[in-house]
């Protein structure tokens, strides 16, 4: 697998995104979906990383900087595709390599809070990340949990 930054123009990356934010509508009410759109996700504090297994794109991810010590993971998505086969592990490490390489000492994340999101509230467990209070800009939500993870 390779990870490269993406400038979000490829039609593979288009439709990977269309389907998380597909996803987060079947799964969450409007009020509490929380996945950035292709115009948010090029917002200059936003790096992001497509996945490619040779020509197929496999999954993505980004992080977002908060403040030059707390960044934000977003937009973790694994193609259907290729669920469960350690993409989305792998894009996770990249994305706390790179946090530690900006000098960040915490990296925070929210996720739905419904049964469909288990899988990767395990996988950020597993991870090392902690359960914690609303960062940032969020609000406590019923449909949301945030973890964190001290760098």
């Amino acid at each position: 697998m390779e990870i490269k930054v993406d400038d979000l123009k490829g039609p593979e990356i288009v439709g990977l995104i269309n389907e998380h934010l597909q996803g987060m509508t079947q799964h969450s009410p409007a009020e509490s979906i929380h996945a950035l759109n292709l115009e948010g996700l090029k917002k200059p504090e936003i790096t992001f990383w497509s996945v490619w297994d040779q020509d197929e794109l496999v999954g993505c991810g980004a992080l977002k900087e908060l403040d030059s010590l707390h960044g934000e993971v977003k937009s973790m998505r694994t193609s259907s595709a290729q669920l469960r086969k350690g993409v989305a592990r792998r894009m996770l490490q990249h994305i706390i390599t790179e946090a530690k390489n900006r000098g960040y000492k915490r990296l925070s994340l929210e996720t739905g809070s419904m049964e469909a999101f288990n899988p990767a509230k395990k996988l950020y467990e597993l991870t090392g990340f902690k359960y914690c209070s609303p960062f940032a800009d969020y609000k406590e939500d019923p449909n949301s949990v945030f973890m964190t993870l001290e760098l």
